[in-house]
């Protein structure tokens, strides 16, 4: 017989039940918080870029010239196309046969192609391109993981 600690056993005891309520929350809760999460980190990830000193001056296509990316422009990048996101799983929750599969091949090949933005931005820098297609990875390493394992969860 091992002894435990009371420490132990309440660590023990708090991590399934963590994991437990995330898998019965609503798909879109689930959505919502993880877009919230990878909002913070990209714009850490941006501040950090920000404060190491890359330039946050992007244009858009068909700009004459750049303009400073805002601070917090990141996060709310973020949250504007996660909506997105969430809706298409819940879409998937709903009627697809394998909701999480479907989600990770979608989200990454949307991920992927996202990267035309950066790679394409008139009057840009290329520090500032690399900062910016670094930052679609970051967020959709956060936010896509968690949906998935949420709706791998699921049962319809």
């Amino acid at each position: 017989m091992t002894a435990t600690t009371p420490q132990t056993q309440t660590i023990a005891q708090s991590s399934p039940s963590s994991t437990r309520s995330l898998a019965t929350r609503p798909v879109w809760l689930v959505g919502v918080l993880a877009t919230l999460a990878g909002a913070v980190v990209t714009e850490v990830f941006a501040l950090i870029a920000r404060g190491a000193g890359v330039s946050m001056d992007a244009a858009s296509p068909g700009a004459k010239e750049a303009a400073e990316i805002p601070v917090g422009g990141f996060a709310g990048g973020v949250v504007f196309w996660s909506i997105a996101g969430i809706v298409l799983a819940v879409v998937l929750a709903r009627w697809a046969k394998r909701p999480a599969r479907t989600f990770v091949v979608i989200t990454v090949a949307l991920t992927a192609l996202s990267m035309a933005g950066p790679a394409a931005a008139p009057h840009t820098a290329t520090s500032t391109q690399i900062v910016l297609a670094v930052s679609h990875v970051v967020a959709a390493a956060v936010i896509i993981p968690v949906l998935a394992r949420r709706l791998a969860q699921h049962r319809r």
